[in-house]
């Protein structure tokens, strides 16, 4: 019988399980491990590239067998490395044995001592982590921003035309475009995720309080910072260059920080879309066999923006968290980072539902472009901004309390209502005509050049 997500604590493994299976090669026990061993046996062989004396015997062919063995990490393996952790009581140190297993095998038991030489479990942890957050989010996340980004562009290149009323404050404003609209929440966006690529990956790699104390001691002639510096940066990493035990996660938080504003902009998304749609702007494509309430048959609800705004929430909460208590240690360390830190595929979890369930809404809404002419047509109004504004230019008196006494009425305010106005004005009738043509379906201002889009 298929698990069907049923057995999973946590939505993000049970019901939502098949959105976020990708993340698993980056962010469950078995990927965590194999990070781990990534580092382990590049340093190593880095260590043998110095060289260091005691490994100049190990021969280079060595290095694409040991890179094998995380390269095809299997299951079982994983289940190796925590069965010896059941004796260890110690996670780093539980690798370090599996990896000296290995080393039996590969007949390089002599140089076994070698792995994880002058290090603390954190130069490990400190490293692998923030290496599988980068290629979890290029190879998982990235893809599913750049997805939406590219609807939202879609969607605002064929609207940018289309005049709508714009609301502010809940209520009629001078006239915007349905296309510009989306385009705001497209470039807020793309200039959140331009900023969070161009945040740096760090890396913690020290020694026990980040000194290099025993790598000093053992070797004092060799250049332990610059070695450092060259290993994180192969891995595509940067080195915090003073810290104590642990990474201080600074830069670790401007990314959390930088993944909320972005679950925060899809939040404000859903809610506008969910608003358009309730407003009859947009209409949902019906889906076949789909239920939208359990006692009223008529209902298409907007789920999947409703979905996205609690996962993307889900999302923000965590990082907040996460940006908000790494960077606090007592001391040189304590262990709080260490069990915080295990969590950050959660709020990705969550932020990879948020993405792909606001994709999904955007695929179901249709525009209803009557609903939007019939409300600009009830609106003519929203041009007084227009009048007083020319009225200003003319230098005709008090134009600003003129329209606010023509139009704070509760009488209803309809186009000829507008033109009767214009007419008693005291002004050229050629600054008339050119006023009376103006009207909520062409006072949309200035649209971004598609061109440049």
């Amino acid at each position: 019988m298929k698990d069907m997500g049923l057995s999973g604590i946590s939505p993000v493994d049970g019901r939502y399980s098949k959105i976020t299976l990708p993340l698993r090669d980056f962010f469950s026990e078995k990927a965590l491990i194999r990070y781990r061993v990534l580092v382990e046996i590049e340093y190593f062989i880095l260590l043998c590239q110095i060289p260091l004396t005691e490994l100049e015997a190990v021969h280079r062919k060595s290095f694409e067998e040991l890179r094998k063995v995380y390269k095809d990490f299997s299951d079982e393996d994983a289940i190796r490395v925590k069965e010896i952790e059941k004796l260890t009581n110690h996670d780093i140190k539980a690798v370090e044995y599996f990896l000296k297993e290995r080393f039996e095998k590969l007949g390089l038991d002599p140089y076994k001592e070698f792995i994880h030489l002058g290090l603390t479990s954190q130069d490990v942890n400190n490293t692998a982590i923030p290496l599988s957050l980068k290629e979890g989010l290029l190879k998982v996340i990235f893809p599913a921003m750049n997805e939406l980004l590219d609807k939202l562009k879609a969607m605002a290149l064929d609207w940018m035309e289309v005049p709508m009323l714009a609301r502010t404050h809940g209520q009629p404003a001078s006239p915007t475009t349905m296309g510009k609209e989306i385009l705001v929440f497209h470039e807020r966006i793309k200039e959140q995720y331009r900023q969070l690529q161009k945040l740096p990956y760090p890396a913690k790699f020290g020694g026990a309080t980040g000194n290099f104390n025993a790598h000093h001691i053992a070797y004092p002639d060799t250049d332990w910072t610059g070695f450092a510096n060259a290993f994180t940066k192969k891995l595509g990493l940067e080195r915090s260059q003073v810290t104590t035990q642990i990474d201080h996660y600074d830069n670790l938080g401007a990314l959390f920080d930088n993944l909320k504003r972005i679950c925060t902009i899809i939040i404000d998304l859903d809610r506008d879309f969910w608003s358009y749609i309730s407003m009859e702007y947009f209409r949902q494509k019906i889906v076949k066999g789909e239920v939208g309430s359990s006692a009223m048959p008529h209902k298409v609800n907007p789920i999947d923006f409703e979905n996205a705004e609690g996962n993307a929430g889900m999302a923000i909460a965590i990082f907040e968290h996460l940006s908000g208590k790494l960077p606090i240690s007592r001391l040189q360390r304590d262990l709080t980072d260490s069990t915080v830190l295990r969590n950050i595929g959660t709020p990705l979890a969550h932020m990879l539902i948020a993405l792909k369930a606001t994709h999904k809404g955007l695929n179901k809404v249709k525009l209803n472009r009557e609903a939007l002419e019939q409300d600009l047509e009830k609106n003519s109004l929203v041009v007084a901004e227009a009048i007083q504004t020319v009225l200003r230019r003319l230098n005709y008196p008090a134009p600003y309390e003129k329209l606010k006494e023509l139009t704070r009425t509760e009488d209803k305010i309809n186009q000829a209502a507008l033109e009767k106005f214009i007419d008693s004005l005291d002004i050229p009738e050629g600054e008339k005509e050119k006023l009376k043509k103006v009207t909520p379906f062409n006072y949309t201002g200035i649209l971004p050049d598609k061109s440049k889009l």
